[in-house]
């Protein structure tokens, strides 16, 4: 671990290290195509793959800030083993919330890459679990302690990527906060901390020309980029100096390169890079396998339960060369014959996945609710107490196991605390405490809890009996003394 105190050698450097305009023209040779930092898939195969069909600048998925600190082989297998002079530029992105950890690891990460990045825009649950991602925006203090902290000690630049507010002005506001502590380009997700899964909606790209007018840094735009023209039009639009692109690079990675090939043409070259440069984890692969194949595998219902069994890159090829086979036999039959999915291409066409919105609880299929025999509501509140069909499917099936389940916490049975730590006692407990207190209690007064299953006292009586007694209870021989005296040959 690196001492993170004050060196004059790391504040010379950070002072000769490029900034703003001149890092994102000199370093990151005024990268316009970006592939997106995403957990488990922008790996080092893939980032090449992206580069080979456009991609100018890529990021290495989240990092784990204090994990990379602490675990050796953690730095190795997501970074310093995938060190390749065609991956360049690169920035390596930690998630962190301790201004010391970040920098411990941003220095152990720093020769291996072009920058550091701080995210601030995962909006995942285990984000919100570990205070990290987005659910650090509204701690202003600790954000900009954090990037001026990096800005001096590190010998790259350090960059954020956010999500916007709901507000506008705010969100300008925290950039330019962000800019004055020392980031050196930021990419803004035009996206607020709730948009997310099926509320994913549209990215505003308002909030983003917002912020690109209102600093002095370079500004990447994400969010609604599914095809080239969406990112020449995003350019003209907000004025951004670059371009990311995540879940539309995920189904096309020739986006950047304007081209829509057919899947297996991206899935065959990409597996060939996966042999050319391990390891790559076998997660990695099948989930890019199962993105680029997504529309297809909604029909061939089958390869996608072999896909999800293979257990090697063998295996993973080869269910990919069983879809190409039916890809194109399907092809050569004739037009009006093709499967019809309603996407704009063929379904072998490598082409963005649209999310569905939001069902209206009140209708189904367009008619409603009053008007259909059999309607899928909105669930309710996991506190009231309506039907079966008001609980979520993991609840109904337990409801089914046992009908007599109950999930109304007005009605769940009540537990007595123990009275020394609060926790619930246990019901059977000669202490009326719960399993931990009662063990340091009975083993105190060398005491019995029959309840927690608890024998300090006989145990320590039959320990006396053993020391004493030799064998004697009361004056008399134990059963086992008298068995062995009478088959004793002597």
């Amino acid at each position: 671990i690196y001492c993170t105190s004050y060196c004059p050698a790391l504040a010379a450097g950070s002072m000769a290290k490029p900034r703003g305009f001149e890092f994102w023209r000199s370093t990151l040779k005024g990268a316009r195509y970006v592939v997106a930092p995403m957990v488990e898939q922008s790996e080092l195969a893939w980032r090449l793959l992206s580069r080979r069909h456009g991609a100018e600048l890529c990021y290495t998925p989240m990092l784990h800030a204090q994990v990379f600190v602490r675990d050796a082989n953690y730095r190795r297998e997501n970074l310093y083993s995938e060190v390749n002079q065609e991956d360049r530029p690169l920035i390596a992105q930690f998630c962190a919330n301790d201004p010391e950890v970040f920098i411990q690891a941003a220095l152990l990460a720093q020769d291996y890459c072009d920058a550091i990045d701080l995210n601030l825009g995962c909006p995942q649950m285990i984000a919100k679990r570990g205070h990290y991602g987005v659910f650090l925006q509204d701690e202003w203090d600790l954000l900009e302690k954090m990037i001026k902290l990096a800005d001096e000690k590190l010998s790259v630049p350090i960059t954020c990527k956010i999500r916007v507010f709901p507000e506008i002005e705010k969100t300008v506001k925290y950039a330019k906060m962000l800019e004055k502590a020392g980031c050196q380009l930021l990419t803004v997700h035009g996206r607020t901390k709730d948009q997310k899964g099926a509320l994913t909606g549209i990215a505003s790209w308002k909030h983003i020309t917002a912020v690109r007018e209102a600093v002095n840094i370079p500004i990447f735009a994400n969010g609604n980029i599914q095809h080239l023209s969406d990112v020449q039009r995003c350019m003209e639009e907000t004025g951004v100096h670059g371009v990311m692109s995540a879940e539309g690079n995920l189904h096309n990675p020739a986006l950047f390169e304007g081209r829509s090939p057919p899947v297996w043409e991206m899935a065959e070259e990409y597996l060939e890079v996966v042999e050319k440069h391990p390891p790559c984890s076998l997660s990695c692969v099948r989930a890019h396998v199962f993105k680029l194949w997504h529309h297809t595998l909604q029909i061939h219902q089958d390869l996608r339960e072999e896909l999800a069994k293979a257990k090697n890159v063998a295996g993973i090829a080869e269910v990919n060369r069983q879809l190409k086979q039916r890809c194109q036999e399907e092809m050569a039959k004739d037009e009006s014959e093709w499967t019809r999915t309603g996407l704009p291409f063929p379904h072998w066409i490598c082409q963005p996945y649209v999310r569905p919105p939001p069902k209206d609880p009140n209708t189904e299929n367009g008619q409603k609710a009053s008007e259909t025999k059999a309607v899928s509501v909105k669930r309710a509140l996991e506190d009231s107490d309506g039907p079966n069909d008001s609980l979520s499917k993991n609840k109904q099936k337990k409801k089914a196991r046992n009908p007599h389940k109950n999930f109304c916490p007005e009605l769940k049975p009540k537990y007595i605390k123990c009275e020394q730590c609060g926790n619930p006692k246990g019901n059977k407990c000669v202490f009326n405490l719960c399993r931990s207190c009662c063990k340091r209690k009975a083993f105190k007064e060398v005491a019995d809890c029959p309840g927690h299953g608890l024998r300090f006292k006989t145990k320590a009586l039959k320990q006396s009996n053993s020391d004493t007694g030799g064998g004697l209870t009361n004056g008399n021989p134990t059963s086992q003394t008298v068995s062995t005296a009478a088959h004793d040959p002597l």
